[in-house]
């Protein structure tokens, strides 16, 4: 009996070289992603102190495209956490819209 198999194809990888040179390279994840159960003062004491990491990075323009892009639901992207990215992309779609 012959078995046929599927051909899977696969998708290209974007590019994320630009993580090569992010100022969160080495970081602990957990500063950029808490845990479910943070209370409210953690969490922007954690988001406070990832978002001055990303404020000195060389590639924090790109990284914030990419997470707006995505979209990337969760963590600190290029400086913003999950709301602030929100109102960026919709912002960046309104005037996409409009021009």
């Amino acid at each position: 009996m012959s078995r046929s198999r599927r051909r899977t194809e696969l998708l290209p990888i974007p590019s994320r070289g630009w993580q090569e040179a992010a100022a969160c390279r080495g970081e602990d994840l957990a500063l950029f992603f808490g845990p479910e159960d943070e209370s409210w003062p953690q969490r922007e004491m954690r988001e406070r102190r990832a978002k001055q990491v990303c404020a000195g990075c060389p590639v924090r323009t790109t990284c914030l495209d990419d997470a707006v892009s995505r979209p990337e639901k969760y963590g600190t992207w290029g400086g913003l956490n999950e709301v602030e990215r929100t109102s960026e992309r919709r912002r960046r779609l309104r005037r996409a819209n409009a021009a």
